[in-house]
């Protein structure tokens, strides 16, 4: 039996989705038998970096709907995992424009240093990708956004038609924003590959006198 739907994190408990949008949510996960990433993961990306912390948005669409696959933030996967297309193809610019990429697939290490790896949906079940997508959890993805805006300027990493329509209208003049074709085998040499976006966004910090993000321990 799959264990009830957590709570949200403490640190993004006050949005309005929270209030009135999660608890039909909440309630239809409880019914949904299994589901991916799960209880213990469904709010990773928001525990693992807290609205103040936030330094730079990267936008997914929904988990992995391979069991095994999502970990709660968007792109990653767990350690063990051979990496999906995707991601293999985020890996081969970030190596092209930086030198190297991390081991694993397994992006924590970009959470805690202020990358929020949402997805706009944040349950699917199992091998039907896009099964939640109608639930109402897009609008958690704005909310997380535009609180997180409250502490600072950000950095937008919108790949693809879907993330750049989920937020549109959001970044303001003193964010960044690099904006280009999705990193999957169907578009990502129509755009992404040769669009720098590590190094763009270390630049942006380094203007700020913030620290840069390593995207590639």
């Amino acid at each position: 039996m799959t264990p009830p739907p957590p709570r949200p994190p403490a640190a993004w408990a006050h949005l309005p989705f929270f209030s009135r949008d999660w608890p039909a949510i909440r309630d239809r996960l409880a019914g949904a038998g299994d589901w991916l990433p799960g209880p213990a993961r469904l709010f990773a990306a928001l525990k693992a970096t807290p609205p103040e912390q936030v330094r730079a948005v990267i936008l997914g669409q929904d988990p992995y709907p391979t069991p095994g696959h999502a970990n709660g933030l968007a792109f990653s996967v767990a350690p063990e995992v051979a990496l999906p297309r995707s991601l293999r193809n985020i890996f081969t610019e970030l190596r092209d424009d930086l030198g190297a990429a991390p081991a694993t697939g397994d992006l924590s290490h970009w959470a805690q240093q202020g990358v929020l790896l949402l997805n706009t949906s944040l349950s699917v079940d199992p091998g039907a990708a896009g099964a939640h997508a109608r639930w109402g959890w897009d609008r958690l993805a704005r909310q997380a956004v535009t609180e997180a805006q409250k502490h600072g300027p950000l950095a937008f990493i919108l790949w693809g038609g879907h993330a750049q329509k989920a937020l549109a209208g959001l970044p303001r003049p003193q964010d960044l924003v690099i904006a280009t074709a999705h990193p999957s085998p169907l578009s990502a040499r129509r755009g992404f590959f040769g669009s720098r976006p590590f190094s763009r966004v270390n630049d942006w910090l380094a203007a700020q006198g913030r620290p840069p993000i390593d995207w590639t321990a």
